[in-house]
């Protein structure tokens, strides 16, 4: 699954806390876990996630990775692994999720990366973009504009779409 249309248009979400048990309800019927990145969701995602109880059924571990040098150092990302390649992009976001899922060996990696605001990226995206990723059984990213400037507001955004795509992704595979 991927989205990359440009600025799309929005569909209510649901709250973090709503999503996160949803997806907690998920993975523990299934017996499966998850390994989160984040970046300018600043920890969000991991945060609803464990504010589940039950949560160390499923939730096996999660970082932000705000840096280049964060994600040499906890990713282990090196040069080669760039080649071509960029923050902000759903390649990236699907890199790192799928770096982590590896690493910590869960069954699903989330990943995003984004420029919350309230000004653009030094890669020239503007606030309010970020890129999403769900690697696991099925392999799906998006790609959001949304044209806001608001930080904090972009942040749980950003995590709420992830936990969005995250769900639609569980919710389609079969059990």
């Amino acid at each position: 699954m991927s989205d990359a249309s440009g600025p799309a248009t929005f569909e209510p979400l649901a709250p973090l806390a709503d999503l996160a048990a949803r997806i907690g309800a998920t993975l523990k019927a299934r017996n499966e876990t998850v390994s989160v990145v984040e970046s300018s969701a600043g920890g969000l995602v991991s945060a609803a996630l464990l504010a589940v109880p039950g949560a160390s059924a499923y939730f096996v571990g999660g970082t932000v990775v705000y840096t280049r040098q964060a994600g040499k150092v906890l990713l282990e990302l090196t040069k080669e692994d760039m080649v071509s390649l960029r923050a902000e992009t759903e390649g990236y976001a699907r890199l790192i999720a799928g770096r982590l899922r590896d690493k910590l060996g869960t069954t699903w990696g989330l990943g995003e990366s984004g420029a919350a605001g309230p000004t653009g990226s030094r890669y020239g995206d503007a606030p309010g973009h970020v890129c999403l990723a769900v690697v696991g059984g099925e392999t799906a990213s998006k790609t959001i504009e949304n044209a806001k400037d608001d930080r904090p507001v972009n942040m749980d955004l950003f995590a709420r779409q992830l936990l969005t795509l995250f769900d639609q992704v569980l919710q389609s595979q079969k059990t």
